[in-house]
């Protein structure tokens, strides 16, 4: 089996592009934000701004995600009822409560995992 170096250099550039590109929304880490006002979510039910719940882009509404505060490691499950954010650069939008329970004060650097 021959492998030339030049190949395997291409091959390794294109997965490390693949990957570092599209990663799914159940393995994502980036900035989180919080909000702690609204009236009505884009599932349609009313915001509780004490409840753990979260916004996303693209997860559907009820998948259940567990996000971590890689700062503080504080962990907290919650359930996706909106969408957003809607601030470059930020992967999730966390309810009020959600927050508290992480311990973030404005954003913070987080992981998500979606729970099954």
């Amino acid at each position: 089996m021959s492998f030339g170096f030049g190949k395997l250099v291409v091959s390794l550039g294109m997965l490390s592009t693949v990957v570092g590109t599209s990663l799914p929304a159940a393995a994502q880490s980036g900035a989180a934000s919080w909000y702690g006002s609204g009236h009505r979510t884009a599932n349609g039910e009313r915001f509780n701004p004490n409840g753990l719940t979260a916004a996303h882009r693209s997860l559907p509404f009820g998948t259940r995600v567990r996000v971590e505060n890689k700062r503080t490691g504080r962990t907290v499950v919650v359930r996706i009822n909106d969408r957003g954010p809607f601030v470059r650069g930020r992967i999730i939008d966390l309810s009020r409560g959600s927050a508290r329970a992480l311990g973030m004060g404005g954003t913070s650097y987080v992981s998500l995992q979606v729970v099954h």
